[in-house]
């Protein structure tokens, strides 16, 4: 395994607000509650949920895509260059949704970069009374080096074969 390395997050975050249909009043009353903490930081949103989130609180919002339309790879490749810090989330566990493999495919990056994600209020609640996010915070992330540098030859030679390494 490889050695861990770190990412730093200043004590300005760039934190990403997503919601499903269902739960954008539950994340628009979250933040219109922490209106306060939340304009200390920088904002993104994807399409619907930015511009509800400008026009019903104020907020600066640095929108992306509709989630559909492409909006939840847009973060997925903030996360990978580290532009995004913090993943608030408040998707529906109760509605199919016809773009799940995006959703999935986010919060997998997210995780693969140790990036802090709430998906429910609680968790939003607990992750933003947290007094980690009033300062610099070195994130721990994996070292992806050996992934990242690893030799083409062998690569191919590997699916040639049938292994996935």
């Amino acid at each position: 395994m490889a050695s861990p390395a770190t990412r730093t997050m200043n004590e300005k975050k760039n934190i990403a607000l997503v919601a499903h249909d269902n739960k954008k009043p539950d994340l628009l009353e979250w933040a219109d509650y922490n209106r306060g903490r939340l304009s200390t930081h920088e904002l993104y949103a994807t399409g619907t949920t930015g511009r509800l989130l400008q026009d019903k609180i104020g907020f600066d919002i640095n929108r992306l895509q509709s989630g559909p339309l492409g909006g939840d790879q847009q973060l997925g490749a903030r996360i990978a260059e580290g532009t995004i810090d913090i993943l608030i989330f408040f998707w529906d566990p109760l509605e199919p949704m016809p773009h799940d493999p995006d959703v999935k495919a986010l919060l997998r990056i997210a995780a693969v970069w140790n990036v802090p994600i709430a998906c429910t209020r609680a968790t939003a609640d607990f992750l933003f009374s947290s007094p980690l996010m009033q300062d610099e915070y070195e994130r721990p992330v994996e070292d992806l080096s050996d992934y990242q540098d690893r030799d083409v030859d062998t690569v191919q030679q590997a699916s040639s074969d049938g292994s996935s390494k």
